[in-house]
């Protein structure tokens, strides 16, 4: 262990027309700081995740995070991107710093404003995370790329159109205990399993319900080395980490498998001395109802073509044997792309620390796991947390 988290925030996800990128950046900023007890003069570095890809006019965003505070002033800054798992991809580089020695301290900031875009225009700016020589003209954008990964699924292994419903109807029922999420609803299995005026198919057998939130937010997380750490008032340390970047064509993978996963799920626990079942909890991206159950597989929960079991049978619900997204995940959360990871993080380490939101805390929660993605499986970060302090 190389660095833990000492302070953090997070903004509501859902929809800020009152707010701009700079005003969610230096609320998140500056109430992180705070959190912390740290003052902005005491951070080495700052390390902001922030995709845009067009949603913002605002395209050189990290001296943004110094509106904050005058005292941020000369020190280095840098802006992180890397598709939806750009938070993730933060906070990871804030982590090297401290493990190569070059920080002390380090401020993490992710943070997306999506729906001041008009709809077409959405879609064509999450398309640029898939490989558009031969997806760039895919109907209904990047859910219609998620689309056709669940068909080819189903085709392999047969419809599993029951265990999607059921893993957007546990994601909105576990939403409903978390203050920071979008969608506060329980929609409950059969809204989501039918199709209706209210749920229409999106792309391929996807349906409204199995698609993620466009979204507005941001989150921050401050990060000290460990003997710093064990100074402050609580500590949540880096237990593993990895990081499996993938080929961004789905043509040069089995894609309904996410390999890159799997490889980032390894390392991590390698990395951390643990395995799978260690886990009080995970937290992972469910930008798709399909990419949480192909999820279960890459991560070791159920064998290849299995994942459903781990749904229909219980497994993944807040008391079930490995809770998954007692957060209601981006499904319910939202996902303001590059405040995602970071999001994930802080509600891991809330939850390690025992001070989740009541209702979203999984009892004895003592080890978590973040699985944060880029496009289809492109970019694969993987996070293990432990409170020491």
């Amino acid at each position: 262990m190389t660095a833990a988290i000492v302070g953090w925030a997070h903004t509501p996800f859902g929809k800020h027309s009152d707010e701009t990128i700079e005003s969610l950046i230096v609320k998140v900023s500056q109430e992180a700081l705070s959190d912390a007890g740290i003052d902005a003069a005491d951070v080495d570095e700052v390390y902001l995740g922030h995709m845009n890809a067009g949603f913002s006019a605002q395209d050189f965003t990290a001296s943004l995070v110094y509106q904050a505070s005058d005292d941020f002033r000369f020190k280095p800054a840098t802006r992180v991107e890397n598709a939806c798992a750009t938070g993730s991809a933060a906070v990871h580089q804030g982590v090297k710093a401290i493990k190569a020695g070059g920080a002390r301290i380090v401020l993490i900031v992710g943070v997306e404003q999506m729906t001041a875009t008009p709809g077409p225009e959405i879609g064509k700016n999450l398309l640029k995370a898939s490989y558009l020589p031969e997806d760039g003209d895919t109907p209904a954008g990047f859910a219609g790329v998620f689309g056709n990964i669940a068909g080819l699924y189903f085709q392999r292994y047969g419809d599993k159109t029951d265990a999607l419903a059921r893993i957007a109807a546990k994601n909105h029922k576990n939403g409903v205990e978390n203050p920071y999420a979008q969608m506060r609803k329980d929609l409950g299995y059969e809204f989501c399993r039918t199709e209706s005026e209210k749920n229409p198919i999106v792309a391929g057998p996807l349906k409204r319900t199995d698609c993620s939130l466009v979204s507005d937010g941001a989150a921050a997380l401050v990060l000290t080395d460990i003997q710093t750490a064990l100074k402050m008032k609580k500590a949540v340390a880096f237990r593993g980490m990895a990081h499996a970047q993938d080929f961004l064509p789905m043509s040069k993978r089995d894609i309904v498998q996410f390999e890159g996963c799997t490889v980032a799920w390894r390392r991590a626990l390698d990395d951390a001395g643990l395995l799978l079942d260690d886990l009080s909890f995970v937290e992972t991206h469910d930008c798709f109802t399909i990419a949480e159950l192909i999820e279960y597989e890459a991560m070791g929960l159920a064998k290849p073509g299995e994942g459903a079991r781990a749904i229909d049978e219980g497994w993944t619900q807040k008391d079930g044997k490995l809770p998954v997204n007692p957060s209601g995940g981006l499904k319910a959360k939202g996902h303001p792309i590059g405040a995602t990871g970071v999001s994930m993080h802080v509600l891991t380490a809330m939850q390690v620390q025992g001070t989740a939101p009541e209702g979203m805390q999984i009892k004895d929660a003592k080890i978590g796991g973040i699985f944060n993605m880029g496009g289809a499986a492109v970019a694969n970060y993987v996070t293990v947390l432990e409170a020491i302090r």
